[in-house]
């Protein structure tokens, strides 16, 4: 089947092939260890996972499914290892466009006490559905609000349906106004409930097995809305399940002026008293991390997810992530919530971490191909998997493919590789997770989307109403 064809019918569930060759690609960026950019290069896969890499010549030339990828290139499906998916259906709302993070979330708060099951799961397909035609293949989602019988499973079922690798945060909040947190009361859960739900996920979907579609995630919101001890048998119950860890971190100055009022200690500080580092542990932001905590993240092996669009958004700062990395510390992309960012384009967010990295320290501080390395085997890295970020044998088959045949990329074809990242993002042209073709000519083959945006933009406007 040529990549060219016009003949394809969308909206329709693709059934998993048992061989899928992609071949002629202009580059094929593997991510392996020699870090190879393979000219006329080709990926055979058998099943879900990859099984040969190299030149178009060299490989299988024929399989159940053929995708010529003449004039495009191939990449690792993108990481994102931050995310609110719900907040897709406040994006732009009027009280929350200005302002701090606290602010923000103030104003939020209330709008999102009436979240219901369907608007969470609905705006999961939507968040998913933007991410996979921007190139992502594999995305966590820090869900930590549960109002009027909202559960982690909603989020669950819209991945499995749309067909996304997903880490699923069981997120949570339980010190409200009343007690000195931030969110009100009437959006926090009992500490106890919260952990028997933990586990209860844990017990019911998570798959740690290599190649996993699905992961939990054991995710208390931020230290300004949960207690010390939730932290710490937070800490405890993943660490008997063997799952990894997930909470806000450092992201701007109340946030650690909160930090040394409550606790009398710098968030990372806090983070280790807790329990909260180590390589099973990520944080996201860290915008405000101070050197000692770098360099305690670097010894621990404890990762960082990276949102540098909603870290302008919201003028929490730049985050300090060539220093991270030269220390050490893993280092994941996310495009966090779409309230505090307005978009999730995942190659978006790898050009923006790029730029704003030379805006905060020096016109050398990132280059396009660091910026790509960071946007997959760091995210892989971060959320602890060894069997994504990269094209080789033996790794999970999760791939995108881009058209160079765009005005984004008039003049750029001397280095297509660096095009991606440098030139306006485009959306994907394929995209394949766990071996199935979920974007087909860029379109997505899983759902139909503008059934789902119908829904979507109506319980949005549902949602707004119901907070006047």
């Amino acid at each position: 089947m040529s990549i060219n064809d016009t003949d394809v019918v969308p909206f329709i569930s693709i059934t998993m092939t048992t061989t899928l060759l992609i071949k002629n690609a202009r580059v094929l960026v593997t991510m392996d260890d020699q870090r190879r950019e393979i000219n006329d290069g080709a990926v055979f896969i058998r099943d879900n996972v990859i099984e040969q890499v190299g030149n178009s010549g060299d490989l299988p030339q024929s399989a159940d499914e053929v995708i010529d990828a003449t004039d495009h290139v191939v990449i690792p499906g993108l990481v994102n290892t931050h995310h609110h998916m719900y907040q897709s259906l406040t994006r732009v709302i009027p009280a929350a466009q200005n302002g701090e993070l606290f602010n923000w979330l103030t104003n939020l708060y209330p709008i999102w006490a009436n979240l219901t099951p369907e608007m969470v799961q609905v705006s999961t397909l939507t968040a998913m559905a933007e991410l996979l035609l921007s190139g992502c293949t594999t995305s966590s989602d820090h869900l930590y609000i549960y109002p009027n019988g909202c559960k982690l499973d909603d989020s669950i079922e819209a991945a499995s349906q749309i067909g996304m690798r997903f880490h699923a945060a069981r997120g949570a909040m339980s010190v409200g106004q009343s007690k000195g947190g931030l969110p009100p009361d009437c959006v926090v859960e009992d500490e106890n409930a919260i952990l028997n739900d933990t586990q209860r996920l844990i017990e019911t979907y998570h798959d740690h097995r290599r190649h996993a579609m699905q992961r939990i995630v054991v995710a208390p919101c931020s230290p300004f809305s949960v207690s010390r001890d939730l932290m710490r048998e937070s800490a405890v119950l993943a660490r008997h399940h063997g799952v990894s860890l997930h909470t806000h971190l450092a992201e701007n100055a109340n946030d650690i002026a909160y930090s040394r009022e409550k606790f009398n200690m710098a968030p990372a500080e806090y983070a280790e008293d807790s329990g909260w580092v180590g390589p099973d542990v990520w944080h996201a932001h860290c915008v405000q991390l101070d050197d000692n905590g770098i360099y305690m993240f670097a010894r621990t092996g404890t990762g960082v997810a990276h949102c540098p669009c909603s870290n302008m958004r919201l003028a929490s700062g730049i985050a300090p992530i060539r220093k991270m990395i030269d220390a050490g510390v893993s280092v994941g992309l996310g495009v966090d919530g779409s309230a505090s960012n307005d978009g999730a384009h995942m190659l978006g967010e790898t050009r923006q971490a790029m730029l704003l990295q030379r805006v905060g320290f020096g016109p050398d501080a990132m280059t396009a191909r660091q910026a790509l390395e960071i946007a997959t085997l760091g995210g892989a890295k971060v959320l602890n998997r060894d069997d994504i970020g990269a094209l080789k044998p033996g790794m999970s088959a999760d791939l995108v493919i881009f058209n160079l045949n765009q005005v984004s990329y008039a003049g750029a074809l001397h280095d297509p590789v660096a095009a991606l990242v440098f030139c306006t993002p485009s959306n994907v042209a394929y995209s394949v997770v766990n071996g199935r073709v979920v974007v087909r000519q860029g379109q997505l083959t899983t759902v139909d989307l503008g059934n789902v945006l119908e829904r979507h933009n109506k319980l949005a406007h549902n949602l707004a109403e119901a907070a006047r």
